[in-house]
Protein backbone atom coordinates (compact mmCIF):
# COMPACT_ATOMS: atom_id res chain seq x y z
CA UNK A 1 0.00 0.00 0.00
CA UNK A 2 3.18 2.13 0.28
CA UNK A 3 3.53 2.92 -3.09
CA UNK A 4 -0.56 3.61 -3.67
CA UNK A 5 -0.18 6.25 -0.70
CA UNK A 6 3.39 7.88 -2.48
CA UNK A 7 1.02 8.30 -5.47
CA UNK A 8 -1.95 9.49 -3.80
CA UNK A 9 0.29 12.12 -1.76
CA UNK A 10 1.60 13.46 -4.73
CA UNK A 11 -0.36 13.57 -7.44
CA UNK A 12 -3.78 13.20 -6.22
CA UNK A 13 -5.00 16.42 -7.83
CA UNK A 14 -4.02 14.41 -10.76
CA UNK A 15 -5.48 10.82 -10.30
CA UNK A 16 -9.39 10.57 -11.58
CA UNK A 17 -8.91 6.67 -10.96
CA UNK A 18 -6.65 4.24 -9.26
CA UNK A 19 -7.34 0.86 -9.28
CA UNK A 20 -5.63 -1.77 -7.01
CA UNK A 21 -6.75 -5.02 -8.61
CA UNK A 22 -5.19 -8.59 -7.01
CA UNK A 23 -3.28 -10.50 -8.96
CA UNK A 24 -1.46 -14.38 -8.30
CA UNK A 25 1.95 -15.54 -7.91
CA UNK A 26 2.74 -11.93 -6.63
CA UNK A 27 2.01 -9.86 -10.07
CA UNK A 28 2.76 -6.09 -8.97
CA UNK A 29 2.11 -3.98 -12.08
CA UNK A 30 1.74 -0.16 -12.42
CA UNK A 31 0.27 1.01 -15.08
CA UNK A 32 -0.95 4.95 -16.15
CA UNK A 33 -3.50 5.50 -18.79
CA UNK A 34 -2.95 1.94 -19.97
CA UNK A 35 0.91 2.14 -20.05
CA UNK A 36 2.68 -0.13 -18.00
CA UNK A 37 5.46 1.55 -16.35
CA UNK A 38 6.55 -0.68 -13.98
CA UNK A 39 6.18 -5.12 -13.42
CA UNK A 40 7.89 -6.80 -11.15
CA UNK A 41 7.45 -9.86 -13.57
CA UNK A 42 10.05 -7.73 -15.77
CA UNK A 43 12.60 -6.65 -12.83
CA UNK A 44 12.34 -10.03 -10.79
CA UNK A 45 11.96 -8.32 -7.86
CA UNK A 46 9.29 -6.12 -6.13
CA UNK A 47 9.79 -2.33 -6.49
CA UNK A 48 11.77 -0.49 -4.21
CA UNK A 49 10.74 2.24 -2.06
CA UNK A 50 9.93 5.47 -3.98
CA UNK A 51 10.90 3.20 -7.25
CA UNK A 52 7.59 3.68 -8.81
CA UNK A 53 6.94 6.84 -7.62
CA UNK A 54 10.22 7.96 -9.22
CA UNK A 55 9.06 6.56 -12.39
CA UNK A 56 5.60 8.29 -12.43
CA UNK A 57 7.36 11.44 -11.59
CA UNK A 58 9.56 10.94 -14.78
CA UNK A 59 6.94 9.25 -17.17
CA UNK A 60 4.56 12.65 -16.45
CA UNK A 61 7.48 15.12 -16.44
CA UNK A 62 9.59 17.35 -14.22
CA UNK A 63 7.23 20.48 -14.92
CA UNK A 64 4.13 18.91 -13.23
CA UNK A 65 3.98 19.88 -9.77
CA UNK A 66 3.18 17.66 -6.79
CA UNK A 67 0.32 18.27 -5.34
CA UNK A 68 1.86 19.46 -1.97
CA UNK A 69 4.06 21.84 -4.26
CA UNK A 70 0.87 23.30 -5.69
Amino acid sequence: MSTANDILDNYQHLIAELRLVPGSKGVFDVNVNGELIFSKYDVDRHAHEGEVLSILTEHIGPDVPKYHDK
